[in-house]
């Protein structure tokens, strides 16, 4: 089944080399292209696509506004992955609280891109452990320090252990493994955190997670 992208950049000339990469590949297909964040939710009702990579920085709707427009209207929302020049900009990290699934920077080599696509097409999460941890540290807790004491506790002793092991990138497998479980039990521990945070996918625990302080960036 050919998973559908939609291009969302200001610069053609990013637009051209991306629909290039995609279209190359059997699996892959570039079903739309728009240059600002204000077309998004147009070119997403006509086109249906199912990943969406969003350039995070536009003259007129930014990427962060698109991407909480889209996950918030849409019924059945595209993967949204955000593209960035650098990695410790800071609307990458306001564009992962809003329900992006990850985030690839403007040089990512082509191979890695086709694997980040395919990736969230099938329900993964982008998490750069590093990246990810310097953000948070730049911007230190949130005000959601309430939330966090509603479902720090909430959390079961285990399921706290794969939160924490999710925050270091680890696959389900690989947390099987450390926790001498099934990977079927891991995913159902994975479901259970989401459910507790109220979170889209892994990436958002994550950001919530730090950002309550239930994990330090040190």
């Amino acid at each position: 089944m050919t998973i559908k992208v939609l291009l969302v950049d200001d610069e053609r000339l990013i637009r051209a080399g991306l629909a290039a990469i995609i279209n190359a590949e059997d699996d892959l297909a570039v079903v739309g292209e728009a240059s600002d964040g204000a077309e998004v939710p147009d070119a997403v009702a006509r086109l249906r696509p199912d990943v969406i990579l969003m350039d995070v920085r536009m003259p007129r709707l930014d990427g962060i506004q698109a991407t909480r427009h889209i996950l918030d209207t849409v019924r059945e929302p595209p993967r949204i992955i955000v593209v960035t020049t650098f990695e410790n900009d800071e609307y990458v990290y306001d564009a992962l609280k809003a329900g992006a699934s990850g985030f690839l920077l403007k040089r990512t080599r082509p191979e890695e891109i086709l694997q980040a696509v395919r990736m969230v097409a099938h329900g993964d999460s982008l998490l750069f452990p590093a990246a990810i941890r310097e953000l948070a540290a730049a911007h230190g807790p949130s005000p959601a320090g309430g939330r966090a004491a509603r479902w720090h506790g909430e959390l079961t002793e285990r399921e706290a252990d794969v939160l924490r092991l999710v925050a270091k990138g680890r696959s389900n497998a690989e947390i099987a493994g450390e926790l001498f479980v099934s990977p079927q039990t891991v995913k159902t521990h994975v479901g259970n955190i989401l459910a507790k945070l109220q979170a889209r996918d892994r990436t958002q625990a994550v950001i919530l997670a730090y950002e309550t302080g239930f994990i330090t960036p040190g």
